[in-house]
Order: C-alpha cells, then structure tokens, then sequence
C-alpha cells in the first residue's frame, strides 16, 4: 500500500531552510501543541482556496508565527485576518506539518519552543470579506485571490520562493479530499 510520503516525496523529504537555519522534515503526525510555533492553512472558500503574495513576490498559503500566550485557533485567527482579510467559519482540521530542528542557539523570539518546534498546517474554511489587515511588523500583503485548488497549485509553485511546500500542501489536502 502506497504510504503519503510515497506519493509526496519532495513534502517528505529531510530538507533545510536556510533563512531560519532550520533542518526539517514533514509528517502527518500531530504534535503536541506547545510545539507549534508556526501555522498555515489551506483555506476553503467559495471558489476555492485563499492564496496570497507580499511585497517581496513571494507566494504562500496564509499563516505565521504563534505570538505569546496565544492558542493554535487564535494564530490562525489572526494570521488569517491580517494576511488574507479573512475570518475562520469552520474547525481546524490537521493537515500535517514540519519538525524544525533549529541550528541556532537560541530561538527565534523568547517565547517559541526550542530547539525542536513545528510548523502546523490546517485545512479550514473561511470566508473572505475584507482587506488584509497589514500590521506594520507584518508582511506586506499586495495580493489576496481565490483560486480553485489546481490554479492555486499553479500560482504557488510558479515562484521558486517556497521549494514547492505550498502546492504540496494543497495537493496533499486534495489527495485527503479536504478539498
């Protein structure tokens, strides 16, 4: 029986990224919630999935970085809010996630785990109904679409800017049929 690192294999694949200097390996086992550090989802909509661009061309899935004292829903709350304009109208449903083993002695903010935390993925449904909030010591977002899954595939994987993360994700969410 084929396993999901078989049919994903660059998702499943030890990687690493530099801009964090985090060694990573994705999975679909959930960890425990004081280990997540960082949260995107594949939001579902009418019309598709909210994809998102910034000022620096890049391409992603809307989610970010856990703020102190915040829960997992209230992460993806806010991102969702400040980078797509969008509120949450369904539950979380786990999609996988990356282990971060981090090369840097210390971790990115006081507050995030260290030295192992994970970057969570979701699959949740959302309506879109107002502009990207902004926050000044945010990312810049300049373009918020739906698209349906396979465009939003496209659109993800045309920039070199993720290593193919993103479009995986949302074809793993298809392969789950969660969307």
């Amino acid at each position: 029986m084929q396993t999901w690192a078989d049919r994903f294999p660059d998702l499943y694949a030890p990687g690493h990224w530099p801009w964090g200097e985090l060694d990573v390996q994705f999975g679909t086992e959930q960890p425990p919630d004081e280990l997540i550090s960082n949260a995107h989802v594949v939001g579902r909509t009418d019309g598709g999935i909210v994809v998102c661009a910034n000022d620096l061309g890049w391409r992603f899935l809307p989610g970010g970085t856990r703020e102190p004292d915040e829960t997992v829903d209230q992460l993806v709350e806010r991102e969702l809010l400040e980078e797509a304009g969008a509120r949450v109208t369904g539950p979380l449903i786990w999609l996988g996630g990356h282990r971060a083993d981090h090369r840097r002695p210390a971790p990115y903010r006081p507050h995030l785990p260290h030295p192992v935390s994970y970057w969570a993925n979701y699959v949740v449904d959302v309506v879109v109904d107002a502009k990207p909030t902004n926050p000044p010591d945010g990312e810049q977002i300049t373009e918020v679409l739906v698209l349906p899954p396979d465009e939003a595939i496209e659109y993800l994987d045309a920039r070199e800017d993720n290593d193919g993360v993103m479009g995986n994700l949302v074809r793993l969410a298809q392969a789950m049929r969660l969307v």
